[in-house]
């Protein structure tokens, strides 16, 4: 496990920006996945729990993640998963790493709570996690980030699904009392609901900023002008990113700085939240070039 993770500086289009390399804190628990899990298990084992109840799409890297930890800390782990019965290459590491998997319908996958009580009452060892790790335990392990950084920067990049990462930098950032800007890229259609999301952990916002445009249609979805952009960061830099989540964030940073709207010797880290495996549901839009 590499902590703190390192951070790179790369060239990219005539400009150098900083990464924040959690992907690299753990081949499977990584990036904010294992930022989220540390004060989750902590909590979880001083609630003398051994059971992790959890909720993913079939392409969860949070399913994942949470599949490794509960091996790794010998803890059982169920996931309801999203939809109908499927085989994948990431559910197959999570049945590996020794995880059950329960598929049910969307509509009864939206209320989770009501899933877990149905299912986990009689059990006294169970522990419900929300889908992708949302919770106040995880909002702390992310703010962790800003405690590692060394150096001053001038904005901070993340993406977000749910929020909880973006809360955890917004709230470490304002603990440390910095002037650095947050910026927030949302992989969801309509992200405007991140800033409510964020708002239930951490109340003081001046420092952060939505850009939502940059979904490309939706959660997991692309088009052909971000996979391009993807084939050319990653062999020119050498950095992996992933088409759901880092990639929205590293197109969003070089359209703004192209734009004028960042000035290219503006210091930015972005915050590199792992979630390779993503790739793996894609491979079929990179090898036809889609």
């Amino acid at each position: 496990m590499q902590l703190p993770s390192p951070i790179h500086q790369v060239n990219f289009n005539d400009y150098s920006l900083w990464i924040k390399r959690d992907d690299l804190i753990d081949p499977f628990i990584s990036g904010n996945k294992w930022r989220k899990l540390k004060y989750i298990l902590l909590d979880a084992a001083a609630k003398n729990k051994s059971h992790l109840v959890t909720f993913g799409g079939a392409y969860s890297n949070h399913l994942l993640a949470t599949a490794a930890a509960s091996a790794k800390h010998k803890l059982k782990a169920t996931a309801f998963v999203r939809g109908e019965e499927v085989n994948n290459e990431m559910l197959t590491l999570c049945k590996l790493f020794g995880m059950t998997l329960r598929f049910v319908d969307r509509e009864d996958y939206r209320d989770k709570q009501r899933l877990f009580e149905q299912h986990f009452t009689q059990d006294d060892n169970s522990y419900f996690i929300d889908e992708g790790g949302a919770s106040e335990e995880a909002t702390i392990g992310c703010a962790e980030i800003i405690t590692e950084l060394t150096e001053s920067f001038d904005h901070i990049f993340c993406t977000a699904g749910t929020g909880t990462t973006a809360a955890g930098l917004l709230k470490g950032i304002n603990q440390h009392c910095l002037k650095t800007k947050l910026h927030v890229i949302p992989v969801l259609k309509g992200g405007n609901f991140i800033k409510d999301e964020i708002a239930k952990y951490e109340k003081d916002l001046s420092n952060l900023h939505l850009h939502t445009d940059y979904h490309f249609g939706g959660y997991a979805k692309t088009n052909p002008e971000l996979i391009a952009f993807i084939k050319i960061f990653v062999a020119n830099t050498g950095i992996l990113i992933d088409p759901v989540y880092t990639a929205k964030m590293m197109f969003a940073i070089d359209d703004l700085i192209s734009k004028k709207v960042m000035a290219k010797n503006a210091r930015i880290l972005a915050v590199h939240t792992g979630g390779l495996f993503g790739l793996l549901g894609m491979k079929e839009k990179f090898n036809n070039g889609i």
